[in-house]
């Protein structure tokens, strides 16, 4: 029978190592080969006992799932194990046989009703971090599944992984749901299986008559022993995981040449349009040799650095028998490349349906491996399916859910990916008669705005100006800013607008709202998320607050500190810079008396703050000094209409005027 590639939870992998050679004994759950894909280094077990007659694989292939590895013979290993006693005995050469085949029949009538269904727990294996949350839930009650079947996909702050299933069997209850945070150990979910064969009573019976054979099997077995104690060459390549981008650039790297690093030290920082990210090692051990430097564009699966592992053992006597080895499977593999074509063509077949290009766009998206993989094998472009799991992680539901509506519906408009960084602009004319040029680079973060900012071009945006009297309030910080400071907390303006804005949106919710794909609903957010722009060195980035309004204003001023911090020392997480509704844009103290900010799509509102300045105001009676603090609040026209804006910013300024109404 042949062994084929189980889940190894990616699209493919390469082989490593070879643990097994032709004529070796194998257990069920023996390795068999190691493979290696962009995320790890993963030993396949052999999901079934035998002799090994054939190697279908070499190293260096690419496997996917499915992809025959080797042939087992069951019967091998007992008909070698019965023909030695009979050479040896020279005498009644069946009888051994049929006396073992008759004890054996007795054996397996005596054993059959000890077998019975038992309900076992599935538990959370050691997934490398002390903690991770649970990003979706792959089977339901009832569903069956084998082993190493994908059961739950669950995400860390370094990646996502699909925990794999330790028995076949019936889905009999699920003890985890999405958005569970869950450690080593968890119950993740109970299956009803079928219990083995009781194997008490045929040894007794066969003991004797068997002997021979069960030391002819040990002999066997011992060849094949250094192989599945094998470890891997001393030196480790590290490569980029799966960042979630296309590709990002190399802004530090954090170790050098002859540094000895543990599992998951951070080797490198990168860059991406979404977060600074530091990126971990896969193993421990010296560094050998760094192959990126700083500025240099990474993707998923180039090479960081070389590792010499540390407790590593000589192979050289693993090693030593494989010129002899090599022979009978290297005859063997001749005839094999029709195989690996008909697998590598049936892999590429799925992945046709989409371009490089959509392919691209799909790694940008935040989905699971399953998902992905559903959607190359459907032609399905990512960008373009709405997301319903947590962080705005795409589902399988929500592919077919896509694909369902596309077959259902009228075409529509298909291109509503972000346009061109051009817009439509002509060509620049030639410099050189008038002087020439000096080219230099726009940093990485206004090189990824340019698309973003492009999408205004579609937003029908208007601005409404406006002025409120922060005299009070600047009074009532003065009062309050010596306190705070000596906590370590710097208390600006921008802690009492955000607290105020947070009270107004849960009043006029459509200024945090969306427009619908369709253009003809608006998507009401059920909490409040703050862009906060803030200026770094390499341009404008907006961290998010999150849920202000459920916040006092000492927490926002601690949270503005902590975010302004991150983004200054790029250390921004993607889940920083993802998920808010309106947006703050400041000018601080650089100057000014108004602008018009642009609206971040796919909100439709968003504040610019000018510099506050001294102003004389009539009273009534007189003119007297206040300080008005210049507001500036753009929308998107097809959402917000004129007079609502106007009194959302009436509103704003009263608020702001006297912030003791927020306790009311």
């Amino acid at each position: 029978m042949e062994i084929k590639t189980p889940d190894i939870g990616v699209d493919h992998a390469t082989v490593a190592e070879i643990l097994v050679k032709v004529g070796d004994t194998v257990a069920e759950n023996d390795s068999l080969v190691v493979v290696e894909s962009d995320k790890a280094s993963v030993e396949v077990p052999s999901t079934s006992a035998g002799v090994v007659t054939k190697i279908l694989v070499k190293e260096g292939d690419e496997i996917a799932q499915g992809t025959p590895l080797v042939e087992l013979d069951h019967e091998s290993d007992q008909a070698t194990s019965e023909a030695k006693p009979s050479a040896k005995e020279n005498s009644q050469p069946a009888q051994p046989s049929k006396t073992k085949t008759v004890l054996q029949e007795k054996a397996e009538s005596q054993s059959k009703p000890t077998s019975q269904a038992q309900v076992v727990e599935v538990k959370v294996p050691d997934i490398g971090v002390e903690k991770a949350s649970v990003g979706e839930i792959l089977v339901k009650v009832g569903d069956n599944i084998e082993k190493d079947d994908s059961i739950v996909v669950v995400e860390s702050d370094k990646a996502t992984v699909e925990v794999p299933s330790t028995e076949a069997g019936t889905v009999e209850s699920i003890a985890v749901k999405e958005g569970d945070t869950i450690q080593e150990g968890v119950l993740l979910i109970t299956l009803k299986t079928q219990g083995h064969q009781s194997a008490e009573v045929p040894p007794v019976q066969v003991n004797k008559t068997s002997a021979p054979q069960q030391n002819s099997s040990s002999k066997q077995q011992e060849p094949a022993q250094p192989a599945q104690n094998k470890q891997p060459a001393g030196e480790i390549d590290i490569v980029v995981p799966d960042l979630g981008v296309d590709k990002a650039a190399v802004s530090e790297i954090l170790v050098k040449v002859g540094d000895s690093i543990e599992k998951d030290d951070s080797i490198l920082v990168v860059e991406s349009d979404k977060a600074t990210v530091e990126v971990p090692s896969s193993a421990s051990g010296v560094i050998k040799s760094i192959h990126v430097e700083v500025g240099q564009d990474v993707h998923q699966g180039i090479k960081i650095a070389t590792v010499e592992a540390e407790g590593e053992t000589s192979s050289t006597e693993d090693k030593a028998p494989e010129p002899e080895q090599a022979s009978t499977p290297t005859a063997q593999k001749e005839p094999e490349p029709s195989l690996e074509k008909t697998a590598v063509a049936s892999d590429s077949s799925g992945t046709e349906k989409l371009t490089k290009a959509q392919q691209a766009e799909n790694a940008k998206v935040y989905a699971g491996p399953a998902v992905r993989k559903l959607a190359r094998e459907l032609g399905v472009i990512l960008a373009e399916v709405k997301a319903s799991g947590p962080h705005a992680r795409i589902m399988k539901d929500d592919v077919f859910a896509y694909v369902k509506g596309r077959l259902t519906e009228a075409p529509k408009v298909i291109e509503k990916a972000t346009p061109a960084a051009s817009s439509g602009l002509p060509k620049l004319p030639d410099f050189t008669a008038h002087g020439g040029v000096e080219e230099k680079p726009l940093t990485r973060l206004q090189q990824v705005s340019i698309p973003q900012l492009c999408l205004n071009n579609f937003i029908p945006q208007v601005t409404q100006f406006d002025q409120a009297d922060i005299t009070a309030l600047e009074a009532w910080r003065g009062e309050l800013k010596g306190g705070f400071k000596q906590q370590g907390i710097s208390l600006t303006i921008l802690a009492f607008i955000a607290k105020a804005l947070a009270h107004l949106l849960k009043e006029e919710p459509y200024f945090a709202a969306h427009l619908a794909d369709d253009q003809k609903s608006v998507l009401l957010r059920k909490e409040i998320h703050m862009g906060i722009a803030v200026a770094t060195p390499d341009g404008l980035t907006v961290p998010v607050l999150r849920n202000p309004d459920q916040k006092s204003i000492k927490d926002i001023a601690i949270e503005l500190g902590e975010l302004s911090k991150k983004a200054r020392e790029k250390k921004l997480s993607p889940k920083d810079l993802q998920g808010a509704n309106f947006t703050i844009t400041s000018l601080g103290s650089i100057g000014g008396t108004a602008f018009t900010p642009l609206v971040n799509w796919p909100q439709v509102a968003i504040l610019g703050i000018s510099p506050a300045t001294m102003q004389p105001v009539w009273n009534g009676k007189d003119f007297e000094p206040r300080l008005m603090l210049p507001l500036s609040l753009s929308y998107d026209h097809r959402v917000i209409n004129g007079a609502d804006a106007a009194r959302f910013s009436n509103k704003l300024t009263k608020l702001l005027a006297d912030i003791r109404s927020l306790l009311l």
